[in-house]
């Protein structure tokens, strides 16, 4: 197996604990196998059914789904590591939530969900990495359509910001989107973030200086994101 590859799935939440000899040891007992998709790619579109346990180990790949106004919304990057739709392989309607395309050339590490079922039988540590997952999956899920469904526009650029500011464990910090795209991130118009965040500069809870922001008043921010 290539470096490149054992890299990428040390950094996998599926293998924590585990050495680059067990992962590679634990892969080839079950079996699998390396699919390669060009740019632009349709991994799957929403509501096709989730067939495989795959995990991207090179490339970039981007979720989205269907907002509250029918556009579609971002929902996630999905880089090296990332092991795609945990939560619906073993479903009784195993269907996908969301559409993944990808952006870059993108390789895939990919095994049946049988296959991934033995190696869970066969060590534990894989197992229970595999239910924080799940946990994680649908924790995050949940924020999402919080966000999309339930916020203000006030509340989704706070909730936004907090996050950021703790990402970047500053509360300054330059991003690494465009106002659009962050926009099209949680499903509201472009001039609708700019006027919010232009509001919060005005009463002085952040400062803006191109696409970098300071938050100078960190309680607000929380309170306003539901914090």
């Amino acid at each position: 197996m290539e470096k490149k590859i054992i890299a990428a799935l040390q950094e996998c939440p599926l293998f924590e604990g585990l050495t680059a000899v067990e992962i590679e040891g634990a892969l080839t007992a079950v079996g699998y196998s390396l699919v390669r998709l060009d740019k632009n790619d349709i991994y799957a579109f929403t509501g096709s059914r989730c067939l495989y346990a795959d995990i991207v180990v090179e490339g970039e790949m981007t979720a989205r789904m269907v907002g509250p106004s029918g556009k579609f919304v971002q929902m996630a990057d999905l880089r090296p590591s990332a092991l795609l739709a945990p939560a619906f392989i073993f479903s009784k309607d195993n269907r996908m939530p969301v559409s993944i395309e990808t952006n870059k050339a993108t390789t895939i590490l990919r095994m049946r969900p049988t296959q991934l079922k033995e190696m869970m039988v066969n060590d534990d540590r894989i197992l229970m990495n595999f239910v924080g997952q799940l946990s994680d999956t649908s924790s995050f899920l949940t924020k999402k359509v919080r966000m999309l469904t339930l916020l203000s526009v006030r509340e989704k650029v706070a909730a936004f910001l907090f996050k950021e500011s703790k990402e970047h464990q500053s509360n300054t910090f330059t991003l690494t989107q465009s106002r659009q795209e962050i926009a099209d991130s949680f499903a509201i118009q472009k001039f609708s973030l700019q006027r919010c965040l232009n509001e919060f500069a005005d009463e002085g809870i952040i400062r803006l200086e191109g696409k970098t922001i300071t938050i100078l008043d960190m309680k607000k921010i929380a309170r306003h994101a539901g914090c």
